[in-house]
Order: structure tokens, then C-alpha cells, then sequence
């Protein structure tokens, strides 16, 4: 796993996109602070710009270099929701201007598997992640779901042996509002 997270550190920080498991389903990541990173996974997936993007963080107390102001309601969140929870935030900041949702949100998930929870750790930025398939389809499952042109697409792909996914679904999607309410956007 080492020389997986070595070879992913190279090509993250030469702006580059790795196709990578995630802790729901196989993603497509960048720098998340790096805007020409971010566009380039943008043209591979065919995707309209103005669709924000998720990020991954490896630990909550992440969350304040990239938030400018967490609503208390988030925290709770955090702590009681088991499952891969995404959770919109308002007011992103220290992010590159494309992921960032046209009003200003962003979208952050808290990894909790091994392999992504050392990746971010030792890059010491939030990775983008988004599924691994071209805008409008079906996200892959499993590794032997992906098209070729997203596999042949990428700068880097780890090794599916590494795979410790165990949702096979996207992540809940949870919306914070400025009022200190939330709702639900996926479930």
C-alpha cells in the first residue's frame, strides 16, 4: 500500500488525477486546491464545470482550513452518522475556485478507510473525489466496471488489489443551511 500512496503523492503533486478506491466507490482525484487539476478531471468525465465537486479530508479537524464557518449541527453529524456521510458545507475556503459550488459550498466527505486516510494524510491537502465514470452514467461499482477511457484517462491508477471498499454506493449527501438546519440531498 506504501508504494501505491508514494506513486499517487508524485502525480497529486505534479497536478496531475489518479483513479483511486475511496470508502464508498472507485473515485477520479486531484489536488483540490490545484484549479488546473480539477479542470482536467472536468474534461475526462464530460462534466459541466458548474457541477461542484466532493473532497475527501483524512480528519474532521480538517474541515476549518477549508470552511470558514462550520454549523454546530455538523459536528453532531459527524459523530452519530456511521456511514459515509458527505456533508455540504457553507462559505468554502483555501480551494481551488472550480470545485467550490456556484454559491459558494462544498461538499466534504471524512474518509475512514485505511488507504485514503494515509493518502490525504501525507499529501496534506483534501483530494477531490468524484466517480469514476463519464457524466450521466452509472457510477462503477467495482474496480472491473470502469470504462477504458476513464482507466486510460488518468495520470495514475492504484493497484485494485488496494480496494477496501465495503459500501459499493455513493455517500449519503447531507446539505447544511445557514439557519442551522439540514436536509437531505442523497440517501
Amino acid at each position: 500500500m506504501l508504494n501505491q500512496i508514494k506513486n499517487c503523492l508524485k502525480v497529486l503533486e505534479e497536478g496531475g488525477i489518479i483513479l483511486y478506491p475511496t470508502d464508498t466507490i472507485w473515485g477520479i482525484g486531484c489536488d483540490a486546491t490545484n484549479p488546473e487539476a480539477v479542470l482536467k478531471i472536468y474534461r475526462l468525465k464530460q462534466r459541466l464545470e458548474r457541477k461542484s465537486l466532493i473532497i475527501l479530508l483524512d480528519k474532521s479537524e480538517m474541515l476549518r482550513h477549508y470552511v470558514s464557518n462550520i454549523p454546530a449541527i455538523a459536528w453532531d453529524l459527524l459523530e452519530k452518522i456511521e456511514t459515509p456521510l458527505t456533508i455540504i458545507y457553507p462559505e468554502a475556503k483555501n480551494l481551488a475556485n472550480n470545485v467550490v459550488a456556484e454559491d459558494g459550498t462544498i461538499a466534504i466527505r471524512i474518509v475512514k478507510n485505511e488507504f485514503c486516510i494515509k493518502l490525504i494524510e501525507e499529501f496534506g491537502k483534501p483530494v477531490v473525489s468524484t466517480s469514476a465514470n463519464i457524466s450521466g452514467e452509472n457510477p462503477p461499482l467495482t474496480f472491473r466496471h470502469i470504462s477504458p477511457e476513464i482507466i486510460n484517462g488518468v495520470d495514475y491508477v492504484v493497484d485494485e488489489s488496494i480496494d477496501q471498499i465495503h459500501e459499493l454506493k455513493p455517500s449519503r449527501i447531507i446539505k447544511l443551511e445557514q439557519n442551522g438546519e439540514f436536509r437531505i440531498i442523497r440517501n
